[in-house]
């Protein structure tokens, strides 16, 4: 089965580190004489730090911060956009991992 709310996590940061690998090549391409070398340097450049983004602030595993590397060259933005009715909002995703307890169901030991 699809896990489509690790697939929005994946594509969420895919996003981010788009901005910032898109921000590096455009300062960087100016060393490049051909659009194909510009084309091979921006994916090599996406999967490296793609691995290194992930390796350093999530719980990502390899095989999948190489996804994230890939989802980011290939423009996570249009990819999470063509999902986004059927994936559920990141916010329900963390709601849904929080308990919350009501008030008066708390039970207070200085009561007893």
């Amino acid at each position: 089965m699809l896990k489509l709310e690790y697939l929005q996590k994946i594509l969420l940061i895919s996003i981010a580190l788009s901005t910032i690998t898109c921000t590096f090549i455009q300062k960087t391409k100016k060393h490049f004489k051909k659009s194909k070398v510009i084309t091979i340097y921006s994916l090599l450049i996406n999967i490296v730090i793609g691995l290194l983004f992930c390796m350093s602030f999530t719980d990502i595993t390899f095989p999948n911060s190489l996804w994230v590397g890939l989802f980011s060259f290939l423009g996570a933005d249009t990819i999470y956009k063509t999902l986004e009715g059927k994936l559920a909002p990141y916010s329900k995703i963390v709601a849904e991992k929080e308990k919350t307890i009501k008030e008066e169901n708390i039970i207070n030991k200085e009561e007893k």
